[in-house]
């Protein structure tokens, strides 16, 4: 596993890499940057980042290293040999860390493997591509103030060009995989692009977390794979809305790539579709804020679970395992 995976990570890195720098060649400098003056912008872009951070920071403190429940359990300690009395006494335990009437009279665990490590991969690549999509796309569209000196010697927005681009590219390659591997993974991997919309019982489900995030019912039933809204609300508000980002994004670069380039015979038409390309910028960037909306309720949510719903959710995309609390 361990070769297979180290295999998986060269080659999407030589293939980022290939990617990324064909994205150089449209990362020129900007003409001279109009002032700031959309301050209410600005604010909106600060909070947000700042709302995305602070709970990625929760999210990483209060990350479940909670041993899964089928990991084989610690061999019997020969009390014959220990310094200690299996009856320690509070200040005891508090002083040595050991504590063996906690131990026996803790909630057990119960695990399940849901996530494989293709997915685990991309889930976390992809957050990376999002934030530096989100950071760079923003200053594209509101430059930072003209720099000082001469133009030749100021090349910031080329790299901020740059690192959208590539950033981009890769996104599209972790998208394709992530549907590539829906075919071929276990079927908790398909339930991203697809949804029952045609079972009763789902339904029942949704109207159940409904409740449980509206806390008019005590605990919600316990999920294996995504719960049903929580399904629904990757499907379109992941999913498809990253098909819109792609398809606006590639529709924008090439109009700079120039007419016979393979990005303007793919996605060109999308611009007359739209109206014309200001419309297309202004799509393309409410997109952006669209996206921003829905990481923040989705960190929201797994932290929430992890919290009050009795199961792993955070840690799950990074052991893969599903632990739940009796």
């Amino acid at each position: 596993m361990n070769n297979a995976l180290s295999s998986l990570a060269r080659r999407a890195a030589l293939a980022a890499t290939g990617l990324a720098a064909s994205g150089a060649a449209l990362a020129h400098p900007g003409h001279d940057a109009p002032p700031l003056h959309a301050h209410a912008d600005w604010l909106l872009g600060l909070l947000a980042l700042a709302g995305v951070g602070w709970l990625l920071w929760r999210l990483i403190r209060d990350h479940d290293d909670t041993p899964a429940a089928d990991t084989p359990a610690p061999a019997p300690v020969d009390r014959r040999h220990t310094r200690m009395s299996t009856s320690a006494t509070p200040d005891l335990a508090s002083a040595t860390g050991v504590d063996d009437d906690a131990v026996a009279h803790g909630s057990p665990l119960r695990s399940v493997y849901v996530y494989e490590a293709p997915v685990r991969l991309w889930h976390w690549i992809n957050a990376l591509c999002i934030t530096v999509l989100a950071i760079t796309g923003y200053f594209i569209g509101q430059p930072l103030p003209t720099q000082p000196g001469e133009a030749s010697a100021n090349y910031l927005m080329g790299y901020i060009r740059f690192a959208h681009f590539a950033a981009a590219y890769l996104f599209v390659v972790g998208l394709l995989g992530r549907i590539y591997w829906a075919l071929v993974g276990n079927h908790h991997a398909r339930e991203l692009f697809t949804l029952p919309i045609f079972t009763p019982a789902y339904w029942r489900e949704v109207r159940t977390m409904l409740k449980w995030y509206a806390f008019l019912i005590p605990q919600p039933s316990q999920y294996v794979g995504h719960n049903p809204l929580a399904r629904m609300a990757m499907f379109f508000g992941f999913f498809l809305f990253s098909v819109f980002m792609v398809f606006t994004g590639f529709a924008l670069y090439g109009e700079g790539a120039q007419a016979g380039s393979w990005q303007e015979r793919l996605f060109g038409w999308v611009i007359p579709l739209m109206g014309q390309s200001q419309d297309v910028h202004t799509w393309h960037r409410m997109g952006m804020w669209g996206m921003l909306i829905f990481i923040t309720v989705h960190v929201y949510a797994a932290v929430r679970e992890d919290i009050m719903g009795r199961q792993s959710i955070v840690s799950t995309m990074v052991s893969g395992h599903r632990t739940f609390k009796r």
